[in-house]
């Protein structure tokens, strides 16, 4: 393998997808120490040149998973053959070395990595090792308490205080030596400059050194990545390369200019100052001296309780506004800590466990379109099968052409992908430094893959549309669409259902629909009797929906589930509804000109009167229902008021106090503004919480919201 400097990001990669390909089929029983030791020194390689990409470079080429696969590998591989283990190995290491355009700065005590865990066992049985090892040095058994936090994806920094004042700012670098980056993080506003103590109630200490993380929140990432999409720059691959660029700049002013933020976990050396005896009253300790300390860290009685806290939040990662990858579990009591020690590169107290991975690199076949139920042509990018969080993706969006552009996406690129949330998965960046000079640019084609009519990209729009009326893709999308449970709730008529009655004939308009006859379903396949009567019976009791789930399922643009039940208030029928002007639906509040003006070109097009018309014939329910009527709310003080709902609440489903809410003629909104009048919070609350704070806007938990709806 080449030296660290001289190896091409192209022979980088082949040499990484090698080795992933090699450790994930598992390291064979009966290995050689020959064969051992050219894969150790292989792994060793790859790994040094990540790790320099990564921490000095700030620019990764492959995720922090596939990173950590190989990581593992070889300490598997040095724990069988001891004799491998070199001083320079990446095991032996925290980090990688320091810019030599920063001054170094020597840490007091060295900032320690973290043996990670990826499974519930691993995490058993750290514990259970660091239970039998204080037994051996207590003299008896303890069980002890743990401080669960989530781990923060960003930058670690040093921050040394002294006479109360920030001296100096550093980064990890390497665990003994870091960069001192103090006039940087002096810019950042989360991290005090001066300890914002009265000495007569908190003793401020002569010294101490606080440890954190800065991060960047993803929703100001995103605005950060546009800026400089849009002046032709090249944007970040993820919040935490952000944040680790911004803070290392020789130009203060630009780490200024870049929205930063700081979370501290720990502290380091302390002079002048009684320190907790427990991580957790550490934790509390540095929020009274004025540091940010994220507000989901908590103390925990027992092992399993820290299982219970990993699986939460691996759940609910998505609702907080910036990057985690795992939780960090601490033994509590800070003296057990001392007891327990460390290794040569991390605490034996404290372990790191890793999510599954959500971002994998992969080959970019293709790029297909696809046309909506609205008319709206998005790409999507056909990949060679990876495996992301446990799922095979073979596919992924690319939004729009913009984004392929602005990113350069090209046809053969390796690509990073990701999938968060169990949201569809999506192609981020392609890896250009691996290009050979063979990969395709792509454009939109100019005409529908379904119907062959010209596609036209709207005026203000991102987005292509295709407006032939009879363009069959658009029809069966809208089907399905008709058919889904917010809409009318035909239980059997899923996408493959909808393909098959679209295809046969027997459905051309949403209409035909009540008019299937059992003989025409038995002719489609795997249709039995039993089925083809389900699906009907099914079709039968959807005429009885409500009129805004009709209105939502009709498919019109702009208007979805929320925008048409606020409708239902305002028009008792589809006819009243086809003969408002835009200017009268303009005027209902949180009805804005652009919907109301689709909804009156909607009703503009024939086929679209005849429609209605032939439900009403069909006896579709086309009326407003009296459970829909709004005259009950007029007294009621929830009514026109906006609500936003955050974390778990202790009763209801977030379904169910949705729709309390709009039946006391209030509405919800999925993102805080200043227009928000009420914010309703559960447990593990996201970042609608902290905005919420920010703003002033007044605060419900479940108790309160049932008092203000009169329950």
């Amino acid at each position: 393998m080449p030296t660290l400097f001289d190896t091409s990001e192209a022979q980088l990669m082949e040499a990484t997808q090698a080795l992933l390909r090699a450790v994930r089929s598992g390291l064979p029983e009966q290995l050689s120490l020959r064969e051992a030791t050219e894969l150790a020194a292989r792994l060793r390689a790859v790994l040094q040149q990540h790790a320099y990409r990564y921490y000095v470079l700030d620019r990764p080429l492959i995720p922090d998973a596939e990173y950590d696969v190989l990581w593992a590998a070889l300490e598997r591989l040095e724990a069988r053959f001891p004799e491998l283990v070199t001083p320079d190995s990446p095991t032996q290491r925290v980090g990688g070395p320091p810019l030599e355009r920063f001054e170094k700065v020597r840490h007091p005590e060295p900032l320690l990595s973290l043996n990670n865990a990826f499974r519930e066992e691993d995490v058993r049985a750290w514990y259970e090792r660091c239970c039998r090892m204080l037994e051996e040095r207590l003299g008896r058994r303890v069980q002890p308490a743990l401080t669960a936090e989530l781990k923060i994806d960003g930058l670690a920094i040093a921050l040394t205080y002294t006479q109360g004042v920030l001296t100096i700012g550093a980064t990890r670098g390497d665990g003994v030596e870091g960069e001192n980056v103090t006039p940087n993080v002096r810019t950042i506003p989360a991290i005090p400059l001066r300890i914002p103590i009265d000495p007569a109630v908190e003793p401020v200490p002569t010294r101490l050194e606080v440890r954190g993380e800065v991060y960047m929140r993803r929703s100001d990432f995103e605005q950060l990545n546009e800026r400089l999409l849009e002046r032709g720059e090249r944007p970040f691959a993820n919040p935490r390369n952000a944040a680790a660029g911004s803070v290392r700049q020789l130009n203060p002013q630009v780490t200024a200019s870049r929205p930063l933020n700081f979370f501290a976990y720990g502290i380091g050396p302390v002079a002048g100052a009684a320190v907790p005896e427990s991580q957790y009253d550490v934790l509390q300790w540095l929020r009274r001296l004025g540091f940010p300390v994220n507000p989901h860290a908590q103390r925990l009685s027992h092992v399993d309780e820290a299982i219970a806290y990993c699986r939460q939040w691996t759940e609910a990662r998505d609702t907080l506004d910036y990057e985690i990858d795992g939780v960090v579990l601490k033994i509590d009591h800070r003296p057990y800590q001392a007891l327990l020690g460390n290794i040569s590169n991390a605490p034996r107290w404290a372990i790191a466990y890793k999510f599954p991975a959500r971002e994998a690199t992969t080959r970019l076949r293709n790029i297909i379109v696809n046309v909506g139920r609205t008319g709206v042509v998005k790409p999507e990018a056909v990949l060679e099968p990876v495996e992301i969080g446990g799922v095979t993706v073979s596919q992924a969006t690319l939004h729009n052409e913009d984004y392929v552009r602005k990113r350069d996406i090209r046809i053969g690129d390796l690509v990073v992908v990701i999938r968060a949330g169990d949201v569809i998965p999506q192609v981020v960046r392609p890896v250009i430094e691996v290009r050979t000079g063979a990969e395709i640019p792509w454009r939109m084609p100019e005409r529908c893959p379904s119907c062959g009519s010209p596609l036209v990209r709207l005026p203000g729009e991102v987005d292509y549309y295709c407006l032939a009326s009879d363009c069959p893709a658009q029809f069966v999308r809208l089907l399905e669409h008709f058919a889904s449970r917010d809409a009318m709730d035909i239980e059997g008529l899923g996408s493959r259902v909808a393909r098959q009655l679209a295809a046969s004939g027997f459905v051309r308009r949403l209409s035909d629909l009540y008019q299937l006859r059992l003989e025409e379903l038995l002719q489609l396949e795997g249709f039995a009797e039993t089925r083809a009567r389900n699906l009907l019976a099914a079709i039968e009791a959807s005429k009885r929906r409500p009129l805004s789930r009709l209105l939502f399922g009709l498919g019109i643009r702009h208007v979805g589930k929320t925008t048409a039940e606020l409708l239902v208030q305002h028009v008792d029928s589809l006819d009243a509804l086809a003969a408002a002007t835009v200017d009268q639906l303009a005027a209902i509040e949180g009805i804005g000109p652009v919907t109301a003006e689709s909804i009156v070109d909607w009703f503009r097009v024939e086929d679209n009167r005849k429609l209605i018309e032939a439900f009403k014939t069909l006896g579709v329910n086309t009326r407003r229902l009296p459970e829909e009527a709004p005259a009950q709310l007029a007294e009621s003080p929830v009514r026109g008021k906006t609500f936003v709902l955050t974390g778990t609440l202790p009763t209801l489903t977030r379904h169910e106090a949705e729709e309390l809410i709009k039946k006391a003629g209030g509405r919800v909104a999925s993102s805080v503004s200043r227009n928000t009048d009420y914010v309703v919070v559960g447990e593990n609350p996201g970042s609608k919480y902290d905005r919420a704070r920010a703003l002033g806007i007044p605060l419900l938990d479940e108790a309160g919201l049932l008092r203000l709806l009169g329950k």
